[in-house]
């Protein structure tokens, strides 16, 4: 099947879906489904925080797309199209607010041992982008944030195969459904999943869920978690309370959010494809997070080709990776969401019925 005919089937299977694709997702329904990829945490014990690492060793193309109003990244600049380096090698999500950027300084010194890396002169230079969430008032000690040295562990621990979810690594301490005032919301957490075509494409994604919004299933079109109604026995449905022009948790400054994550395809990609695909990728974001991008949160999502897949792209198949980018993202972020377990004041869909 030509790209053309490909991209004119699945153009329409999306505008009658919604993107919400059927699941076919790879062997392990993670993003390290796709080949190239190996995915690590670091889950602190002390409290609830931790990062999570995404390894392209051998390097891979990258691209980022920013919304939220605010950030906290590391090496974005570099992914713009227009700069020099082409590869990346690995991507690291963290918690402990704008501490835990310290977690891509161990992943770096872990991929220079190993010999992995930009080269310049004698030297070779890991280049490991980075983004993070604030959860520094989940549990008792916010001076408890995850470091260089847990990258270091989350990059030992990196293995291909089914990814652990929920309370692990950058979505330990993460949380959701903030707008509905303090007291009200629910645990986030780490979630991925992943869509493989007949023809051997791969799209993945993993995402570390700490949002200001509610949760919502796309595929079924049903809001499943977030911020709680006052009895605490059920949804507020923040959407619907600002219809109504009631907005109590926008006075109360819920600051610490932010949704970050990566997708992932096996694709050759130039940088400039996969800066597209970042970009697509975030409608997954949007779709299951009401709202998102929000001035109280950093959303930020990286992209990643490894090159594994030799069928030349052009802007038809573009479209078409970004689209499942979209939906994989939006699947992975329900994921987390349901396997994410209560911690003090923050019930779990894992563990708790509403």
């Amino acid at each position: 099947m030509s790209s053309r005919r490909d991209f004119l089937a699945y153009s329409s299977l999306l505008a009658t879906t919604g993107l919400a694709l059927p699941e076919t997702p790879g062997p392990t329904g993670s993003i390290t489904d796709v080949e190239g990829v190996t995915v690590g945490h670091f889950t602190e014990t002390r409290r609830p925080t931790g990062c999570t690492v995404i390894l392209t060793p051998e390097g891979a193309t990258g691209g980022v797309d920013q919304r939220g109003g605010a950030p906290g990244t590391r090496e974005t600049n570099l992914l713009d199209p227009v700069n020099l380096v082409e590869k990346v090698n690995g991507v690291v999500l963290a918690g402990g607010s704008a501490f835990g950027l310290a977690t891509a300084d161990g992943a770096v010194r872990w991929l220079e041992e190993k010999g992995f890396g930009y080269r310049a002169g004698r030297s070779i230079v890991p280049i490991v982008p980075a983004a993070i969430l604030i959860d520094l008032s989940v549990g008792d000690d916010p001076k408890i944030r995850p470091t260089a040295e847990s990258g270091y562990k989350a990059c030992e621990a990196a293995k291909t195969g089914a990814v652990e979810q929920g309370n692990v690594g950058a979505g330990a301490g993460a949380t959701i459904g903030k707008l509905a005032g303090p007291g009200r919301g629910m645990k986030g957490g780490l979630g991925t999943a992943s869509v493989k075509l007949p023809n051997g494409l791969v799209v993945g994604a993993i995402v570390a869920v700490n949002a200001a919004g509610d949760i919502w299933d796309h595929s079924s079109g049903k809001l499943i978690a977030g911020a709680r109604n006052a009895s605490g026995k059920g949804l507020a449905n923040v959407m619907a309370l600002m219809r109504k022009g009631e907005l109590p948790g926008m006075e109360a400054r819920p600051l610490e959010n932010t949704t970050i994550g990566c997708v992932a395809t096996n694709a050759v990609m130039t940088k400039a494809q996969a800066a597209r695909m970042a970009i697509m990728s975030t409608a997954g974001l949007a779709m299951a997070i009401r709202p998102a991008y929000t001035p109280f949160d950093g959303d930020t999502v990286f992209s990643l080709a490894t090159g594994k897949w030799k069928t030349p792209v052009d802007s038809s198949w573009v479209g078409i990776i970004g689209a499942l980018a979209a939906d994989v993202l939006a699947r992975a972020i329900v994921s987390a969401v349901k396997h994410a377990r209560s911690v003090p004041g923050y019930p779990g869909l894992a563990d708790t019925t509403l």
